[in-house]
């Protein structure tokens, strides 16, 4: 898959589609507004719940947008697979790597994450107010569907049909199902091992560390889940960095398994 996070130095900046998915889980509005004040020359917005989740599904908290929704933001949005992509949001933060992972997904050949964020971006390049629409474009979409894991998968695992390992990427103590702030049910996925997304930062980016490499070795099958797939995507782009590439991220995550299934608590590690 090649290198997903690059620092500004390693970008060539230059003919660049620049995609600012910087967002705010406890304020909806202020990706978008902070993008009208100031963003990347030439930068289109991608929304984390209008355009990269299904929030009229059911089916978790940041559900799985099908492909026809998919197909249409991003033709929408007058991205090719020609394109060079440059993702960026706030630095160390769950919402490029979301961004990137569904252009992934939809089969862009050529789409990176500025590692350090627009802070990194901004001290490189001039950011501006001026807002360009570009003309939509058709895509004969390539779709990589072995990067997803649907609930389906994801049961098959737990019963022991598939041998792979699932990755918790949430907070420790919501793993164990000793506090639950967010989902109607604590605890984790059966079988589930943790590795808690946040010990991935450092100085403003994201990074393996030998934590995550003693975790999960390379030429395991590890599927990553969190709460609603938001901060999986992370630890999901942090492992494809990596170059683990038997990976794949359920982006209904726990919030989606809870509609139908039993969860664990404890710990398996």
């Amino acid at each position: 898959m090649g290198k997903v996070f690059k620092s500004v130095e390693e970008i060539q900046l230059d003919g660049v589609r620049f995609v600012d998915a910087r967002f705010d889980l406890q304020n909806k509005e202020a990706g978008n507004k902070i993008f009208e004040e100031s963003h990347a020359p030439g930068a289109i917005y991608i929304d984390l719940e209008q355009d990269l989740s299904d929030m009229g599904s059911k089916n978790g908290r940041h559900p799985m947008p099908n492909k026809e929704k998919l197909s249409a933001v991003f033709q929408g949005l007058g991205l090719s697979y020609e394109d060079q992509i440059v993702v960026y949001d706030q630095g160390a933060a769950p919402f490029a790597p979301r961004a990137w992972w569904m252009l992934t997904y939809a089969g862009f050949p050529n789409v990176v994450i500025v590692n350090g964020g627009a802070p990194a971006l901004e001290e490189k390049i001039s950011f501006t107010k001026d807002i360009i629409k570009y003309p939509p474009k058709s895509i004969e979409f390539v779709w990589r569907d072995e990067l997803y894991a649907p609930r389906e998968a994801v049961k098959a695992i737990v019963d022991g049909e598939v041998e792979a390992t699932l990755l918790d990427a949430r907070a420790a103590a919501r793993y164990r199902g000793e506090m639950e702030p967010l989902d109607l049910v604590a605890g984790h996925i059966p079988t589930a091992k943790n590795f808690d997304w946040e010990q991935l930062k450092s100085d403003g980016r994201l990074q393996a560390n030998d934590a995550l490499r003693s975790k999960v070795a390379q030429d395991e099958h590890v599927v990553v889940y969190c709460g609603s797939g938001v901060t999986a995507s992370p630890l999901y782009a942090v492992l494809a960095d990596e170059g683990y590439e038997n990976i794949q991220l359920y982006v209904g995550s726990f919030s989606d398994w809870i509609t139908q299934y039993d969860v664990e608590k404890g710990t398996n590690e």
